[in-house]
């Protein structure tokens, strides 16, 4: 299944900067377990990065640097995206899970995040919701998620 025919070129380019940031999150880390390493490849082959992108990183290989997005949505989208896109094949490693979770809480969100999004994502066709519904669900939980100061996302 091809992530360009299921994302629209917004919620593309939105995976494209997740994957970008993921990808120069590890790459700051003195060595890189394979595991991680061979799910970035995963990734990347989803996104069928074009030589551009490949370029971009074999030049600003040292450079890459990992930029959170400015608000909470804006993370939640990113980490939406992300989930979206490791919900497109319909199968989902343990891996990618754990690579999702360490951005999410690179992002100041908990572990419990991830899981919520995978939750709506793939129970939306069964329960009849389209991808804004699953959306404007997401929303919702982070507004009412920040009715607690007390709480972390």
């Amino acid at each position: 299944m091809s992530i360009n025919s299921e994302l629209s070129a917004e919620e593309l380019e939105s995976v494209k900067e997740s994957f970008f940031n993921i990808l120069a999150l590890f790459l700051k880390k003195k060595s890189v377990e394979s595991k991680y390493v061979g799910c970035l490849m995963k990734w990347s082959a989803q996104l069928h990065l074009s030589q551009e992108d490949l370029h971009h990183i074999e030049d600003n290989f040292d450079e890459l640097e990992f930029k959170s997005p400015d608000t909470k949505l804006d993370k939640l989208e990113a980490i939406y995206h992300l989930v979206h896109m490791i919900y497109l094949d319909n199968i989902v490693e343990d891996i990618e899970l754990e690579v999702a979770t360490i951005y999410a809480k690179k992002l100041g969100f908990s572990a419990m995040v991830v899981s919520e999004l995978f939750k709506s994502i793939a129970t939306a066709p069964f329960d009849g919701k389209n991808t804004s519904d699953v959306r404007n669900e997401i929303t919702e939980f982070l507004a009412l998620y920040n009715d607690d100061p007390g709480d972390q996302l």
